[in-house]
């Protein structure tokens, strides 16, 4: 998706991606640097959340809304065939989520309710412009996405409510971690095949992922149901039992992918890791079920090893195309690609190796860091429209479908 050539105003609100991506990774990598020292009792937040919710929150409904936004914001328009929201309309909504960053981070400062209100708001006005988006394009397939945001939006708005009420949040961050890993399921499994089997078709002829079809829906839909289980009863057999049946058909499901024929192509083979991480949180969280391990293990294999990774796939790919650039994996890339799995897997180990903790939660860390830091130094110039688009030809087989 090119700059359109009537848009006269500042290149970095000429797309959603933009705005939203390069914050969305600023403003990942600058809450771990202040979460680390908060963790340790090294600073003290002005949040009326508890130092752990705070973290939370900021991960599952402040950095992966603004991801999602800028995703949606670029593709609806390829759905729909509609211009893209830009300028004014989308620096309104870049201002909201900032300002819900800010009233979270500062909400023990005020009435618990206004916090609620500045940041919910961000949310509601995405779900309302998408749908609207939608339904004005008659793109019906689309809207299941849209209904999963809203239940997003609904998860950060119970996210205050119980936070204020039972003083944590344990609930809404299971509801928040729910629509995620569906998200993952619903709009990965749609994507990673799909561009898999354009690149394996021009460059490396032979067996072909399956393609999205109904035992990716019946596998999404027992995934939700197993995460609605998770929610209401987190600590039982049955749900542990539903949440390893899905996590063993997600492993068929990313089987069918043909994964292993890509290793050639970073910018895909980073998709097929950041999935394999889904049915590894299923597995976890089920292990966690029984009490065999801490549930943290399969939350953060579910958000830093799923989420992380594959948002990062997501916004390195999305701006390379939308920006004019050769969808090649360069080596600033490679290293951003590499951080994100070292930090998703040294933080699953940091809860599974309790005798190496605190040494493995700060190689996460940095790695988290290093991974979205460089992002916003390897991107931010494309993103904000300080590097031209590329001049030379691209060769052949480097042009494939981007979202």
């Amino acid at each position: 998706m090119a700059i359109p050539r009537n848009y006269q105003g500042w290149t970095v609100l000429a797309n959603g991606f933009r705005p939203f991506f390069l914050l969305g990774a600023l403003q990942a990598a600058l809450a771990i640097l202040i979460w680390v020292p908060a963790f340790y009792g090294e600073l003290k937040l002005s949040s009326g959340f508890a130092p752990r919710d705070w973290h939370v929150h900021e991960m599952l409904y402040g950095y992966l809304p603004a991801i999602v936004t800028g995703f949606l914001f670029t593709a609806i328009p390829n759905w729909t065939g509609r211009l893209p929201i830009r300028g004014l309309p989308l620096l309104t909504l870049v201002i909201v989520w900032m300002a819900g960053r800010l009233a979270v981070t500062m909400s023990a400062l005020g009435p618990w309710w206004a916090a609620l209100l500045i940041d919910a708001s961000f949310l509601m006005l995405v779900v309302l412009a998408a749908a609207r988006e939608i339904v004005a394009g008659r793109n019906w397939r689309n809207l299941p996405v849209v209904a999963i945001v809203a239940v997003l939006c609904a998860g950060n708005i119970a996210f205050h409510v119980e936070a204020h009420l039972r003083g944590s949040a344990d609930y809404a961050i299971r509801v928040g971690v729910a629509v995620i890993v569906l998200l993952l399921a619903l709009i990965g499994g749609r994507i990673t095949p799909s561009f898999t089997r354009n690149w394996l078709v021009k460059h490396n002829p032979g067996r072909l992922p399956a393609p999205f079809g109904r035992f990716d829906i019946a596998v999404v839909l027992f995934s939700a149901l197993s995460l609605l289980g998770w929610i209401l009863v987190p600590e039982s057999a049955p749900t542990a039992l539903a949440l390893t049946a899905a996590g063993l058909l997600h492993v068929v499901r990313l089987a069918r992918w043909a994964g292993d024929r890509t290793l050639r192509e970073r910018l895909l083979v980073i998709l097929h890791v950041g999935y394999v991480f889904v049915p590894l949180g299923f597995l976890l969280t089920a292990a966690a079920s029984l009490g065999w391990i801490l549930p943290s293990a399969g939350l953060h294999a579910w958000m830093v090893g799923a989420a992380g990774i594959t948002t990062l796939a997501v916004m390195t790919r999305a701006t390379l195309g939308h920006t004019g650039q050769a969808l090649t994996a360069a080596p600033a890339t490679q290293v951003i690609y590499l951080a994100i799995i070292v930090a998703a897997v040294t933080r699953v180990c940091a809860v599974l190796a309790p005798a190496h903790t605190e040494v493995l939660l700060h190689v996460a860390a940095l790695a988290w860091v290093v991974a979205f830091a460089g992002f916003v130094l390897a991107f931010g110039p494309l993103l904000l429209g300080l590097k031209r688009r590329a001049l030379a030809v691209r060769r052949a087989g480097s042009v494939q479908p981007v979202l």
